[in-house]
């Protein structure tokens, strides 16, 4: 395919491949959807969603158990119990559940992306059209 000069391209012709490269990347992204339904894994969307924390939601084992049972697990405010306890002069620490002969080692994942998720990327898009080097490459 030839390469495109962008600066000598009309304004009309600019839109017109934008208008291209944006029906590409839908097309793309449908037929990554495709494959992802197939293989079972739900789809995550990148850049949607803001700034949710990766955390949040998630359960967690309780860190903190009270006198008479209750649990928590060391998120959001104080639960009342342990807020009383603490103005009656005892310590956080105090209430700390023993996890010390379980160690649990966790496994720590790549940072690297696998060429799905780099697909799946609006930049893994944009590269496979050609657009981090500056050649645009015009179907016809």
């Amino acid at each position: 395919m030839p390469n495109v000069s962008l600066s000598r391209m009309t304004v009309e012709a600019l839109m017109d491949l934008r208008k291209r490269v944006d029906e590409t990347l839908l097309k793309r992204r449908a037929e990554l959807e495709k494959q992802l339904a197939r293989m079972g894994k739900p789809i995550a969307v990148v850049g949607r969603g803001g700034g949710r924390s990766v955390v949040k939601g998630r359960k967690v084992p309780p860190k903190y158990r009270g006198p008479s049972g209750e649990t928590w697990a060391g998120r959001g405010a104080k639960p009342r119990w342990l807020v009383a306890a603490m103005k009656g002069g005892k310590k956080i620490d105090d209430f700390l559940i023993d996890k010390s002969p379980r160690k649990v080692r966790r496994k720590r994942r790549s940072k690297r992306l696998t060429s799905l998720q780099r697909c799946v990327s609006p930049y893994g898009l944009l590269d496979e059209l050609g657009t981090k080097t500056g050649k645009f490459r015009v179907r016809d």
